[in-house]
Formats: C-alpha cells, sequence, structure tokens
C-alpha cells in the first residue's frame, strides 16, 4: 500500500518530534554507545523516507523505527566485532527481538534522562545531551539556540559523552534516596532550555517548545512525582 510523499514527510516529521527519544534511549540501553545510537536512529529515519512511499506508513511508526534502527545497530556490531564484549552485545540484540516495542516500555528514556542531566557532567553539557539525544537537535541547531560556535558545541558533546563512560555514570534512574537531588538537576536543566527561548530570535524560540515536549514526557513518565507536574 503505497502513501504520498507529503503525508510520508508528515508522518516522518511527527514520528521525529515523539519517537526520536525513544528509538535513541532503547538502542543505548542495547549498546552502551551514544553515538551508535545516534547513528542508527538517523538511519532509521532515513529508511522511513525511502520505504513508507512503497510500503505505507506504519500503524505504530515508533515500533518500526526501533526494529529498523536495532537491526542496523545489529549490523554494525557484526561488522565491528571484537571480542567477546561485542559478541554479548549481540546476544542481547538477537535477544531483546522479541521483546515489546519501545512506546511500551518507557523506562529507558526515563534512563536517558537522568543521564543526560547527571550532576557530575557540567551544567551546560547536561543542556546539550539533553537536547542532542532526547529533542534530536543537530549540533548545528544547539549551537545557533545557543549563540555558541558549532566547532565548540561539538566539542562540548564529545566531552559529555566521555565523561559518561570514563567515570561510569550508570544508565539508570536513582535510587529513591537521590530521586529528589538528581530530579532537581533534570528540572533545572528544561527550565533553563524553556528560558533559553524567549527572544526575539526563531531559532531560540523553538527551545520553549522542547522544554515544554521534554517536561510533559518527564511528567508522563513519573506520574507520582509532583515536581515535574
Amino acid at each position: 500500500m503505497t502513501a504520498p510523499e507529503h503525508a510520508v514527510r508528515a508522518a516522518v516529521d511527527a514520528a521525529y518530534r515523539d519517537e526520536w527519544g525513544q528509538v535513541v534511549a532503547t538502542l543505548i540501553g542495547l549498546t552502551r554507545d551514544w553515538d551508535l545510537a545516534e547513528d542508527c536512529a538517523q538511519d532509521a529515519f532515513a529508511a522511513a523516507l525511502a520505504t513508507w512511499p512503497r510500503d505505507g506508513i506504519p500503524s505504530r511508526p515508533g515500533a518500526w523505527l526501533t526494529t529498523a534502527a536495532r537491526n542496523r545497530a545489529t549490523d554494525r556490531l557484526r561488522r565491528d566485532t571484537a571480542g567477546n564484549a561485542k559478541l554479548r552485545q549481540l546476544a542481547i540484540l538477537a535477544r531483546d527481538q522479541g521483546e515489546p516495542p519501545v512506546g511500551e516500555i518507557p523506562d529507558d528514556r526515563l534512563r536517558l534522562i537522568f543521564t543526560c542531566c547527571h550532576p557530575a557532567l557540567p551544567f551546560e553539557a547536561r543542556v546539550a545531551l539533553t537536547l542532542r539525544t532526547l529533542a534530536g537537535l543537530s549540533t548545528a541547531e544547539i549551537a545557533k539556540a545557543f549563540l555558541t560556535a558549532e566547532t565548540t558545541m561539538a566539542q562540548r558533546l564529545v566531552r559529555a559523552k566521555r565523561k559518561i563512560a570514563e567515570a561510569g555514570i550508570p544508565y539508570r534512574v536513582p535510587p529513591a534516596e537521590l530521586l529528589p537531588e538528581r530530579l532537581a538537576s533534570v528540572l533545572a536543566v528544561l527550565y533553563l532550555i524553556f528560558n533559553e527561548g524567549y527572544s526575539d530570535q526563531d531559532s531560540r524560540r523553538a527551545l520553549t517548545a522542547e522544554a515544554i515536549h521534554l517536561a510533559r514526557v518527564l511528567a508522563r513518565l513519573m506520574p507520582h512525582e509532583p515536581e515535574p507536574l
């Protein structure tokens, strides 16, 4: 069943906004490789633009995109396999093929929010990483919004990812006794993003919408916590 090009473009744009963070979070949870996760998510959305006009828009775009991204990650890991660690990652990917799609497992995205906003990261790095991995903004878009050189922003993102790996920052929702501190860090990031959106520049006004969107995601994922509401 074919689909007109304008309908496919609209569906992919909507899925990018609604599903990007979920797809990336799932792949990071499986591979612990942030760059691989982002690359494979991008590949999945490109594949959607190429195949949905021919095959039709799937009833569950998020599930389709997650499967496509996961398959791409599997292929990449097979080509790059080096030792038992990579083989174990492949085993995890194969085992998880039968699990429910990402839209039914919100914990991965919740883990990603708390990892991006971990207090061990510099505050500006938390902001940049949140916009990149959860909102799907490009490095150029983030740099433009914060009036920073793209190379500077790219270095900031690289350092943040390296810090997560080298410091062993856990990819998880913090335990109950740490939740108030960590949640405050997350909310501070979202609040800054929201405030940065108040500007005469279109590139910065878009940040307000992204902050509201991410805050709503957080509220849905943590319905029993009063602070995000």
